[in-house]
């Protein structure tokens, strides 16, 4: 966004307190009341607070809100939304009602600490009437707080605070309100990695598209939802698990695609010894696969997610280019076994120079970041068509001064072969499927699995074409 259009953070709040329809609860724990400090410091505040509170005690929290197992997490803000919106109603909707819409701001956040390195990040949300006396409507945000000080991390939360308030009231539409939360912060200071709309307001709002929208518009590097659509933050299905990641395109996804996966878990789960609940199958694909003409076209991308639902699959979209990149954003989140699913053609790829040039240490450093936490790769093979035989990952052919690195991998077990597969299916390219299906070929649908060529004649996906009656 061009600074020259941006409104100053003391302005929106001087707007906001003088807007006599708006009057309502600001609740914040862990890290001072940031927000509601911008609208006192500026005046007029007793004309848009009604109530300002924090209950940093964990007796007191409990006490107010009910017990929790997190106090910084998604289920403890939906609390304190709950809680403060109906006593505000209950208290205020006789007198103030039928003139003012109320809302309610919450945020609940780990800020530095003075005494450890922990990781800062919180929760924040504004529940909201768009006018009197109707159901309100809500946006739910979770930040990573980057500065390295507590002063700082506060001073960027009172304004993405801020940003959010001032979005929900007068910016309507989501991907103006999305942009408009880097307003007044500097690039580095905090990460947006997830976003929630609900409520009358949103009804026709897509979450999933939102997600894509923090990732296009530079606020976070990656996001995530589960496999019904559920807009969810990373380490809440992450945490203490292990994740076995397999990067596409999946336009459309086929059976080598189930193929490459169902035998990388086979191997997987006997190198981490893990339950299967305790593993996290996880389909990633990056912005730059999402492009088409230079843009993400929408409907192609909820084909794609919607294809992969019908798998049961959840996904991450990311604009980690390089592996070593998504393996760093992975071990953020996990100290248990991480794997990353790929053809041999990938593998190929990452022994390849050129795309670590603007690393100092080239190739060593990004392989270095890569396997550093015990990651390893499982490898899919493919067909050489001009031979017929089946390579594998051990037999990838590198250039000559890689071939020590590449047999120091192979010794120390970081890439693995997927030997359970299914040799037909290694014939399959997801751009045959493609071409037959948008050519009214109906071979391409023993190709994919059922469930997906039901959804993709059913919705019409990636330019299906019925097939031409005899």
């Amino acid at each position: 966004m061009n600074p020259q259009m941006e409104i100053g953070s003391d302005e929106k709040a001087l707007h906001i307190n003088l807007d006599s329809t708006k009057y309502g609860t600001f609740a914040e724990i862990g890290a001072g009341q940031e927000v509601a400090r911008r609208f006192f410091r500026v005046g007029g505040a007793a004309g848009t607070i009604a109530k300002t509170m924090s209950a940093y005690d964990m007796t007191f929290s409990d006490a107010i809100y009910g017990l929790a197992d997190r106090y910084v997490s998604r289920v403890r803000l939906q609390t304190m939304l709950d809680h403060e919106y109906d006593l505000l109603i209950e208290r205020l909707d006789q007198k103030f009602g039928a003139d003012k819409t109320f809302f309610v701001f919450a945020d609940t956040i780990a800020a530095r600490s003075f005494k450890e390195r922990n990781e800062s990040h919180g929760w924040l949300a504004v529940r909201f009437q768009s006018q009197p006396r109707t159901q309100p409507s809500q946006i739910i945000i979770h930040v990573r707080l980057l500065d390295e000080t507590n002063v700082d991390q506060q001073e960027a939360l009172g304004i993405i605070g801020l940003n959010l308030l001032y979005g929900a009231f007068y910016l309507p539409q989501p991907e103006k309100l999305i942009s408009s939360l880097q307003e007044n912060l500097q690039p580095g200071r905090l990460e947006v990695d997830m976003i929630k709309f609900s409520g009358p307001l949103f009804e026709k709002v897509d979450n999933r598209l939102m997600s894509l929208q923090l990732v296009s518009q530079g606020l976070t590097d990656a996001v995530m939802f589960k496999a019904d659509g559920e807009t969810v933050q990373p380490a809440e299905v992450f945490y203490k698990r292990a994740i076995l990641v397999e990067r596409g395109s999946f336009r459309p996804v086929t059976h080598a695609t189930n193929d490459m996966l169902d035998g990388a878990r086979q191997v997987f789960q006997k190198h981490c010894s893990c339950a299967d609940e305790d593993i996290v199958e996880l389909m990633e694909m990056t912005l730059e696969n999402l492009r088409a003409d230079g843009e993400v076209k929408h409907a192609d991308f909820l084909a794609r997610v919607d294809s992969l639902r019908a798998l049961g699959r959840p996904v991450l979209i990311s604009k980690f280019r390089e592996y070593y990149r998504l393996a760093g954003y992975l071990f953020r989140y996990t100290n248990k076994a991480i794997g990353l699913v790929m053809g041999v053609p990938s593998l190929t790829e990452i022994l390849n120079e050129k795309y670590y040039v603007n690393l100092e240490g080239g190739i060593l450093e990004a392989l270095g970041r890569m396997f550093k936490g015990g990651l390893k790769l499982y490898v899919y093979p493919r067909i050489d068509e001009a031979t017929g035989k089946i390579v594998t990952a051990t037999q990838v052919k590198v250039a000559p001064n890689l071939r020590s690195l590449f047999q120091y991998l192979i010794d120390n077990q970081y890439v693995q072969e997927i030997t359970d597969y299914h040799p037909e299916y290694l014939r399959i390219h997801p751009a045959d499927v493609l071409a037959k299906l948008q050519s009214g070929d109906s071979r391409w649908e023993q190709m994919v699995p059922p469930e997906v060529a039901h959804i993709i004649k059913k919705r019409e996906f990636f330019g299906y074409r019925r097939p031409i009656a005899a």
